[in-house]
C-alpha cells in the first residue's frame, strides 16, 4: 500500500483532491470521461499537452491497482491520445509511484505528455551516482 499523500477531510470522510474532482467539488478542464475514468488538463503543464488520467474509484497508487482496472484504463488512455491528436506523433505516459517515485497526490494518475519533442532530464538529484 502506498503512502497516501493528499488526504483532506470532507463530511467526516477522507477524500483526496482527485476524488473531489471526480465528485465535481473541484472544477477541471475535462478532455474525456466515462463511467470509470476521467482525463483533464493539468493545471501546471510540463509540456505543450499535459493531461492527467485517473480512475474514478480511489486507488492510492500503481502498486495497488487491480488488473481489471488497468485492463479498462489502457483503452481509455489510448482514446485520450487519439482524441487530442498525439496517437500518431507520439507521447509520454508517466505514473509516479510512492514518495521516492515522485508521487505527490495519493490517487493513481497517469500524466500524458505530448505536443512536441520531449526531452528526458536526469531523474535523480545526483544523476551521476549509481543507485
Amino acid at each position: 500500500m502506498c503512502y497516501n499523500l493528499s488526504i483532506f477531510f470532507n463530511k467526516g470522510e477522507m477524500m483526496c483532491i482527485f476524488c473531489k474532482i471526480v465528485d465535481g467539488e473541484i472544477p477541471s478542464n475535462k478532455v474525456l470521461e466515462n463511467d470509470d475514468f476521467i482525463a483533464f488538463h493539468d493545471l501546471y503543464p510540463k509540456a505543450p499537452i499535459h493531461i492527467l488520467i485517473i480512475p474514478k474509484e480511489h486507488v492510492d497508487c500503481f502498486q495497488d491497482v487491480s488488473v481489471d482496472t488497468m485492463s479498462k484504463m489502457t483503452p481509455f488512455i489510448q482514446e485520450v491520445a487519439t482524441l487530442i491528436g498525439v496517437d500518431k506523433s507520439g507521447y509520454r505516459l508517466i505514473t509516479n509511484n510512492g514518495v521516492d517515485g515522485g508521487q505527490e497526490i495519493g490517487h493513481l494518475h497517469f500524466h500524458l505528455l505530448g505536443g512536441g519533442k520531449l526531452m528526458w532530464n536526469h531523474l535523480h538529484e545526483d544523476n551521476r551516482k549509481s543507485i
